[in-house]
Order: C-alpha cells, then structure tokens, then sequence
C-alpha cells in the first residue's frame, strides 16, 4: 500500500479524504472479497480507515485474506481491532498479520498521516450517561468496569501523544448512545461506553469513528460537541455505498 506520497483528492482546501468502514466480518470459508470496495476506495479517499471485527472469528487465516485484498488499496489503511477479531484468542497474530500487510494498526498509539493525528483504540462496553456501569458488587463488574476506564485512559494516553491539529478518533466501541440508536435497548450496555466520550472531549478532535453497532446510526455528536460516526458497514450512509468519506 502507498505512503503518504500521493496528491491529497481534496481541491485545495487543506483537508483529505478520509473513507471509514467497519465490521467487514472476513470469513475463511466465504467466497466474498473486498478487492474491488477497497480499489474504488483507492480512487475516492486519501486515507481508508478500518474500525475493528474485520475478521469474523478471530482466525488468523481470515487476516490473511484480509491483508491479501488490501493489496488492492494504494492508500495509507489505519485500523483497530474489534472483539470478533479476540473470539480465537489469536489477536496478536491477526495484528502482525495486518501490520505485515502495512497497515497502521492501532492499540492505545497515534500516527500521523498528511498532517492529521489517527488515534486509535478498541475501546469496550459499559453504557452511557446516568446509566453507565459503575464498579460496585461482585469482582467480576468490577473487573468489567476497570477494563472499560482501561481502554478510556489508554485512549487518553494515545491523544497525548498527537501534535498535529487536526485529529480522527478510530474506534470499535461507541462513545455515545446516539449512535447506537436502533439497536435493541437492552444490548445498548454493550455496544460502547461514555468513558470514551468523556475522554475525547478533554481534546480538540475532528472526528470519531466507530463501528460495532450494526443496526445503529450514523452520525451523532458527544457531549462536548465532536462529530461521530457510525461506520459500520450495513449502517446506511450518505455515500451510498458501505463507507463513509469524510474530509478531514
């Protein structure tokens, strides 16, 4: 995949292109290939950004298929991992995999790409507002709430490290119930956290992207005002098409 070398697609303004989609749910045994979405994303973005379960079951077979399409894609690809891609407790090597492949693959990092910040991370369950889940009773919520304010901090660490102005927030979990809205109520708690949220708007961001919530919505905003989206691939979107352009 290229580098940073090509011409911005943008006219003039001083943002890029950046195409978001999550969920691609890779399959080992499926005959679907993203070869062709990833050409055509190639000619219409800057930048193509993953947000997490790009594979289906975690199977390190599936990161291969994966990488082997993405060799369509002359674009810098950013990613994070989603929880489909632990189902096989083979996360590290799906992300050596995807690293192998060239892709800046995520987890509590930033990187800098024609002068914007990626941060990203998976990110985890919890809820939101008022009804967020909070570490009390048994040590099993405990230990479910202090992996949530993990992922929090972690993304906190990561935004620390952008010195460019402009930023885009890449993860699997939502930060906001208004994104997730669509869904059945009851698995709300387990589609994202406000921890995010409250995270993200200790800084100055261009945008968050997210997937996970298949039956969400797609855009929303935090409570501090920064611009979210749900780029999950079956969530419907103003291109048209199973991602989304954003300009940065």
């Amino acid at each position: 995949m290229a580098e940073q070398s090509r011409a911005s697609k943008t006219s003039g303004n001083g943002k890029i292109k950046v195409a978001a989609v999550g969920d691609l749910h890779v399959q080992e045994d499926a005959q679907t290939s993203h070869r062709d979405l990833f050409g055509e994303v190639s000619r219409e973005a800057d930048v193509l950004v993953l947000t997490g379960d790009l594979t289906n079951l975690g199977k390190p077979k599936e990161a291969e298929l994966l990488a082997e399409d993405l060799r369509a894609c002359s674009i810098p690809v950013v990613a994070v991992l989603g929880n489909h891609d632990y189902e096989s407790d083979c996360a590290e090597q799906i992300g050596a995999t995807l690293r192998q492949a060239g892709v800046y693959l995520l987890d509590g990092q930033a990187t800098e790409l024609m002068e914007v910040g990626f941060v990203g991370v998976k990110g985890f369950v919890g809820g939101f507002g008022s009804r967020m889940l909070g570490s009390f009773g048994e040590p099993a919520i405990k230990a479910m709430v202090a992996e949530s304010v993990s992922e929090a901090m972690r993304l906190e660490n990561a935004m620390r490290q952008v010195r460019a102005k402009r930023t885009l927030v890449v993860l699997h979990y939502a930060p906001i119930a208004e994104t997730v809205a669509g869904e059945p109520p009851e698995i709300f708690p387990f589609l994202g956290s406000s921890r995010l949220a409250e995270t993200i708007d200790r800084f100055k961001v261009s945008a968050v992207v997210h997937g996970h919530a298949h039956r969400g919505t797609f855009e929303g905003q935090t409570p501090g005002g920064a611009k979210v989206y749900n780029v999950a691939m079956h969530v419907a979107k103003p291109t048209g098409r199973p991602y989304a352009l954003l300009e940065i």
